[in-house]
């Protein structure tokens, strides 16, 4: 298993936020598999579900848990809201669910300074009904992954971080 952290959890719940707070706090690089993917396929994550499906980036997740898993170490890593579901996820790191109430998320996107570019990036954020019964669906999935659960709610990244980092020392 690699040396690294992987922060999963829903969208918008602070997981790349919190992994520069984590890097910073460690002295660990950060990358983020969103991030990782557009750099791969020189397309946004919002073009690619659009012009080629979500079954496609779910391969490319699976592409790049495979590029992580044999070339990254000592790493905290920033996912995607569906990472989770990687076949490999377990040998990638220490895996931790950021987790906070659906419209917690939303209320911290919608109170961003540039709500309407965060919001618009996350394509399956577009349909709230849908967003809603998916956060439902994928919360048992967050939780069976993990190796620890942190509540985020309300939290600043800087708290998070040093209660990742405190517990992973254990």
């Amino acid at each position: 298993m690699a040396d690294n952290i992987l922060l999963i959890g829903f969208m918008g719940v602070g997981k790349g936020r919190t992994a520069r707070a984590l890097a910073a706090l460690t002295g660990r690089f950060t990358v983020d598999t969103d991030d990782l993917i557009e750099s791969m396929t020189k397309m946004n994550i919002r073009h690619i579900f659009a012009e080629q499906g979500e079954a496609y980036f779910r391969q490319l997740e699976q592409q790049t848990a495979d590029w992580l898993e044999y070339h990254v170490s000592g790493t905290v890593v920033s996912a995607g809201g569906g990472f989770f579901m990687v076949k490999n996820l377990r040998r990638l790191g220490q895996v931790v669910y950021l987790h906070s109430q659906l419209e917690s998320i939303l209320e911290t996107m919608r109170s961003h300074p540039n709500a309407a570019a965060k919001m618009k990036k996350r394509p399956l954020l577009q349909d709230m009904a849908r967003a809603e019964a998916l956060f439902a669906e994928r919360l048992p999935f967050y939780r069976q992954a993990a190796d620890m659960e942190i509540s985020v709610q309300g939290r600043d990244s800087g708290d998070i971080a040093a209660e990742i980092a405190t517990r992973l020392r254990r």
